[in-house]
């Protein structure tokens, strides 16, 4: 797994010496809209959006069930 951060300049003028990093800005958009995506199905829960749950099993639990429920959504549309 390659780490696809982009460089914060901070307002520099001239690059940082050393090794450049490695940023590939198709793959940032990619995986920055799979992620929010995911946050987007998941607020359609709002029981997992605010967490009641105090015991992390049980939330689990229900957060499993959702992204099932999700799944199946789109699994059964096709």
């Amino acid at each position: 797994m390659v780490p696809n951060i982009p460089e914060n300049r901070r307002g520099r003028k001239t690059l940082k010496r050393g090794r450049q990093p490695i940023f590939n800005p198709a793959i940032f958009q990619e995986r920055f809209n799979t992620s929010e995506r995911v946050f987007a199905w998941e607020d359609k829960f709002r029981r997992l959006l605010l967490r009641f749950e105090r015991i992390s099993q049980l939330h689990y639990a229900l957060k499993s069930l959702a992204y099932t429920m999700i799944n199946l959504r789109h699994f059964c549309q096709s």
